[in-house]
């Protein structure tokens, strides 16, 4: 592998905790061994299989927010081995990962196969959002979602800077069980309702 599909080898912030707590000579064999700079083969067969995603942003202020993605598998779409993208669906209407992406665009996503492989995969990157229609005419033979509250406004785009294993030793093993989705519901019974109580505290409808 030449230098060009390195990724850089960890942040300063890393650095100096590797040296701190003695694991240096482990990191970067994992930098050698593991990091790549776009998604190789086999990282593209896995996230064709996806049906869960999760996502890090992160404000102009350091704000942090995680956020779950689902829709079938596939969803997740591979436009080129430094390019994927993910369609935003129907949501709470706080567009708190949106509004992280305006203000700071470098995003964190993680997937994982829970229930065959037991294995994950990072991707961290810099991300753009983009309108459905705009996406369609770069990428014509991009499927057309028929299922209602599935249908993608627009799309965040990747470009893909770290691709990196997550290793299976943590990862729980679950069993799938079907179960119809109420895409696009605002339903508060099928959403979760006050499933914390907070607008119960607030004395507020549910």
């Amino acid at each position: 592998m030449s230098s060009a599909e390195l990724p850089a080898n960890g942040t300063n912030g890393e650095r100096t905790m590797q040296d701190d707590l003695g694991t240096s000579f482990r990191a970067d064999r994992f930098y050698d061994r593991q990091m790549c700079a776009h998604l190789n083969p086999a990282m593209i067969e896995f996230i064709a299989k996806m049906d869960l995603l999760f996502i890090g942003t992160s404000a102009a202020d350091g704000t942090c927010d995680v956020s779950l993605r689902a829709g079938p598998p596939g969803f997740v779409q591979v436009f080129a081995a430094d390019l994927i993208g993910y369609p935003e669906y129907q949501g709470n209407g706080v567009m708190a990962s949106l509004g992280n992406i305006v203000e700071n665009p470098h995003i964190g996503l993680f997937m994982a196969d829970f229930v065959t492989d037991l294995i994950g995969l990072h991707v961290n990157g810099t991300a753009q959002i983009v309108a459905d229609d705009e996406v369609r005419r770069a990428h014509p033979d991009l499927p057309t979602e028929r299922v209602r509250g599935r249908r993608a406004e627009r799309w965040v785009l990747v470009h893909v800077e770290e691709a990196y294993i997550h290793c299976r030793k943590h990862i729980p093993r679950l069993v799938p069980i079907d179960r119809v989705r109420a895409w696009g519901t605002h339903n508060p019974e099928h959403k979760g309702g006050d499933y914390f109580g907070v607008a119960a505290e607030r004395d507020l409808p549910r």
